[in-house]
């Protein structure tokens, strides 16, 4: 205990209390101060975010995110999953509907009626 304590070597005068450090507090103020001075605006009602990266693909099921587009900023915050892209449903029922769009026509949308040109002069 008592060399828990003491700040110097034997005889100096123990230290009063233990002081503990928060640095995790202080580095949020300081990260939401600055987005704030660069202008991040919420962006509600956004359910899931995947971020992909090398061959696993990072996951965020219901985050809180900020942009600011004049600063080429985006904000994800949350709990994230780290998950192999095989294992993402949507994931793969989207993978599959891009592919079929691709082999059924050059940009072709299912479900869009295809728009006459009436820009020539008569």
């Amino acid at each position: 205990m008592a060399g828990a304590v003491r700040t110097g070597g034997k005889g100096s005068v123990r230290r009063k209390k233990k002081v503990v450090h928060k640095t995790t507090t202080t580095d949020d103020k300081r990260l939401q101060s600055t987005l704030k001075r660069i202008g991040v605006n919420a962006i509600p009602a956004i359910q899931e975010v995947n971020i992909f990266k090398d061959d696993v693909v990072i996951q965020f099921q219901n985050p809180k995110v900020q942009a600011s587009i004049a600063a080429n900023t985006w904000v994800v915050s949350g709990s994230p999953q780290t998950k192999r892209p095989d294992n993402l449903d949507n994931l793969r029922k989207l993978a599959e509907q891009f592919q079929k769009q691709m082999s059924g026509g050059a940009g072709a949308i299912p479900g869009t009626i295809p728009e006459e040109d009436d820009d020539d002069v008569p």
